[in-house]
């Protein structure tokens, strides 16, 4: 609301600016001279739109340790195709190797010392019911066999701990995928914080590609009425080199918040990548075929452009030129498209840098299926 508030209010200013422009000692076009004009008609275009594509690995994941020590052995190479499970490092295991020993002499001990209090405390059930005993020294037993079972849980849980470091010694591929550097070779000291390498699955990549807010509403509204105004299935990915990408993707989702301070949002496109060309981190350009209905194709030679608005002249039914803005919303060929004119919208095709508002002209009609041909546009639906 505020930037139409703001553009309302500089209409005047650029009036202004346009009478300016024109009074600027150019030559007007005179009496007897005929101005080409044509007659837009809404129409149906689709053509390919490029976005720079952000590439991702389907899954890209970093390798670190979960214990500290030192690299004892890489048994991978980088860019080495690893599948999942594969051993990647090991590191030094000695000292977790006697923690084993350690946390499972503990337990057997706590084990030993459960199956003691569990025979004292039969031994003291029976003096209590030959009323040897009182009850309060069997419940005093029950409590020291409770304190005996904790203490074996509590040693199997470190023994269970102690196993599991010793095992974290031997770093293994979460999946199948492709290494990157490793930093760290042997000898190194490592702690869970050094990233050893990272392993990405490129067997099918994710793009990434951005579009305005203005972009995804028309997008979405078209989605709500039950028309998609692009080809999902069918996305090409141009290479860093110009070339296509020989497999086509297909748009899965999109993100869902606006990014902070650009104000787009991302859509996600999955490609196949059987033969490992992409890698992760590659970059491209996403092409999709984006259909367009009820729009304008209004030639670029019939506008002029002030302060970062664009112009047409617009001819009533008494041939008097009148200047008129209008929102480009994409360049298409030698054209702009708009989704402001009406239809039979009358403008000067040619000789706009020769009229100025409100001059009465004489005009020709150029049929807009000839200014087609002329400017090479076949392929408009």
């Amino acid at each position: 609301m505020k930037i139409f508030i703001q553009k309302v209010a500089l209409l005047p200013l650029l009036a202004g600016a346009i009478s300016a422009c024109q009074d600027s000692g150019k030559r007007y076009v005179d009496s007897d001279e005929t101005i080409p004009v044509t007659v837009l008609e809404p129409t149906t275009v689709e053509f390919p739109r490029s976005y720079v594509a952000d590439i991702q690995a389907i899954q890209f994941v970093e390798i670190k340790p979960k214990v500290e020590g030192y690299v004892k052995e890489v048994l991978v190479d980088e860019g080495e195709l690893i599948t999942k499970g594969q051993p990647m490092f090991k590191l030094s295991s000695e000292n977790y190797a006697e923690a084993v020993k350690e946390a499972e002499a503990n337990y057997k001990q706590t084990q030993a010392e459960l199956e003691m209090s569990n025979y004292e405390m039969e031994r003291i059930e029976r003096l209590v019911n030959k009323q040897i005993y009182s009850s309060i020294r069997l419940e005093q037993a029950k409590r020291e066999r409770e304190v005996a079972r904790m203490k074996v849980e509590q040693a199997r849980a470190q023994m269970q701990r102690a196993q599991m470091d010793l095992k974290y010694t031997t770093i293994t591929s979460p999946f199948t995928g492709y290494v990157d550097r490793i930093p760290y070779k042997v000898g190194s000291l490592v702690s869970p914080e050094s990233l050893l390498t990272t392993v990405s699955d490129i067997s099918e990549i994710f793009a990434y590609y951005k579009v305005n807010e203005s972009e995804y509403l028309r997008i979405r509204r078209a989605q709500l009425q039950g028309t998609d105004i692009r080809s999902k299935a069918d996305v090409e990915l141009v290479l860093a080199d110009g070339t296509i990408y020989s497999h086509k993707g297909v748009i899965e989702t999109v993100e869902g918040d606006f990014e902070r301070g650009t104000g787009s949002i991302a859509f996600r496109v999955r490609f196949p990548n059987p033969e490992g060309l992409l890698k992760h981190g590659v970059t491209g350009k996403i092409r999709l075929m984006t259909k367009m209905e009820n729009i304008y194709l209004v030639p670029q030679k019939s506008t002029f452009e002030i302060q970062d608005f664009t112009y047409v002249y617009l001819v009533d039914s008494t041939g008097t030129a009148r200047v008129r803005s209008f929102n480009p919303i994409e360049r298409y060929h030698n054209y702009y498209i708009t989704e402001d004119l009406t239809p039979n919208s009358q403008i000067v095709y040619e000789g706009v840098q020769m009229i100025k508002d409100g001059l009465e002209i004489k005009t020709k009609e150029i049929p807009f299926a000839d200014v087609r041909k002329e400017l090479h546009m076949d392929n408009v639906e």
